[in-house]
């Protein structure tokens, strides 16, 4: 995606050039994190570029079921001119990255991360492209590390006798 854009776009896209640790901002227990939009925005850019974008977002929507992967691209392409795209990292072959794609109904992170498993093959201080994680949330949605049967016992006392 940030090859498909023009000088000018690439510039807006590029938060940093440096990436020098793990940028993923909302993973697990993060619930409700407010973040502000970064980047540029798909209104903003080209046509086409718009389209690459939809069909990256669609990789990572593909993977639900058919249903919700509809509803769910029905809501991207209805908030497209509020999803902003955005990249931390080089953009030459090789290089470590992360990306940011937020709007409205849809947050997706790509982190190249530092090494856990593989620390006696690369260094550990330093993000490496075999270790990934991606993230793919609902903004503000309590979608992911909310423990929602504790808090429905907290809020709706059950009598264990019966």
């Amino acid at each position: 995606m940030i090859n498909a854009l023009d000088g000018t776009r690439r510039n807006k896209a590029i938060l940093r050039f440096s990436k020098t640790g793990d940028e993923n901002l909302t993973e697990a227990w993060k619930d409700n994190v407010v973040l502000d939009y970064a980047g540029i925005r798909a209104g903003d850019l080209t046509d086409s570029q718009r389209r690459q974008l939809v069909d990256l977002i669609a990789l990572y929507v593909s993977s639900m079921d058919d249903g919700h992967a509809r509803l769910k691209m029905d809501q991207v392409r209805a908030h497209l001119d509020r999803t902003w795209f955005a990249w931390i990292g080089k953009t030459e072959p090789g290089s470590v990255f992360y990306y940011r794609i937020h709007s409205p109904v849809l947050l997706i992170e790509f982190d190249h991360q530092r090494p856990v498993g593989t620390r006696h093959l690369n260094d550990p201080n330093v993000p490496s492209r075999e270790h990934i994680h991606t993230v793919v949330r609902t903004p503000n949605g309590n979608d992911y590390g909310k423990d929602l049967l504790r808090q429905h016992y907290e809020q709706h006392p059950h009598n264990s006798s019966r």
